[in-house]
């Protein structure tokens, strides 16, 4: 099991998991329909089940290149600790196990989980022929806030859309920094990233770009429904963990990548997160 879990980095959960948790008390909040800890859970397993399928599939899909990376060469299927064989099978079952959930939820998330999962899964193909690989892979953790708004309505809203949106420009643009320790593997290996096509200087540009949209969209309920002091100050955290990323990272120093990566974005995500459920139990 923990070769599993580092397969598809599960502590990479905390990106968006946060925001599930947000999509679904939003619906709790802001509707009539009333908490149930089966809903939650299934949500819960829905998200687990969603993103265990993805990393694994995207491992299994890369594992020529990143045998052939110096960065990623310690990977586990490269490295030999899990066969490609069985991160394929791994995936399936959590297919399987993600849409056999959803059947219990609502028919709606049943009918739409393929859909899902193309968008998951389907990221893993996307850097081999467009550079707007970032954008779909931020569509994927973008599912999780309005996802998890249909596992207690079963149907659709605006305000869950804004935080979907947020997440998708918020992931994209980190993402693009994380592919900058890459710009020159991707070129030699004739792989598409927005660093390989732009350079690290408008990469960069292009990601601060998306973050502010990202920061525009964490505003925008605001003006669709209640909030209050702690919501605004979850806005100021979370923006200022985005512009503390772009302060760590410049086109001559890639040295904080990862941190920027990882841990300034898991902390905004979660630390907003709390923020956001704080203040729906004070209003």
């Amino acid at each position: 099991m923990k070769k599993y879990f580092s397969l598809v980095t599960f502590s990479h959960t905390i990106f968006a998991m946060p925001f599930a948790f947000i999509g679904f008390f939003l619906a709790i909040t802001t509707t009539d329909y009333a908490f149930e800890w089966d809903k939650l859970i299934m949500m819960v397993l829905c998200m687990v089940f969603a993103r265990n399928a993805a990393m694994a599939f995207n491992r299994y899909l890369d594992r020529d290149i990143d045998a052939l990376n110096p960065r990623t060469q310690q990977r586990d299927i490269p490295a030999g600790r899990i066969t490609a064989r069985n991160a394929l099978l791994f995936t399936a079952a959590n297919c399987m196990l993600f849409i056999a959930t959803t059947w219990f939820i609502n028919p709606l998330c049943f009918y739409l989980s393929p859909v899902a999962l193309l968008v998951v899964l389907g990221y893993s193909a996307t850097k081999r022929f467009t550079a707007l690989c970032h954008l779909v892979l931020g569509l994927g953790l973008s599912l999780a806030p309005i996802g998890a708004y249909l596992v207690v309505t079963g149907e659709f809203a605006l305000t869950p859309i804004f935080f979907s949106l947020s997440v998708l420009c918020w992931v994209s643009g980190f993402d693009i920094i994380y592919a900058l320790q890459d710009e020159e593997f991707d070129r030699s290996q004739q792989l598409h990233s927005i660093p390989a096509y732009l350079g690290k200087v408008r990469a960069l540009q292009l990601s601060t770009f998306l973050h502010v949209l990202s920061a525009a969209f964490i505003v925008m309920p605001v003006f669709v429904t209640t909030v209050g002091l702690l919501y605004y100050t979850g806005i100021i955290f979370f923006c200022g963990m985005l512009i503390y990323q772009h302060w760590l990272v410049k086109p001559s120093d890639l040295s904080r990548v990862n941190f920027a990566f990882m841990t300034t974005n898991g902390i905004a995500s979660v630390v907003f997160a709390a923020f956001f459920l704080l203040d729906r139990m004070m209003l």
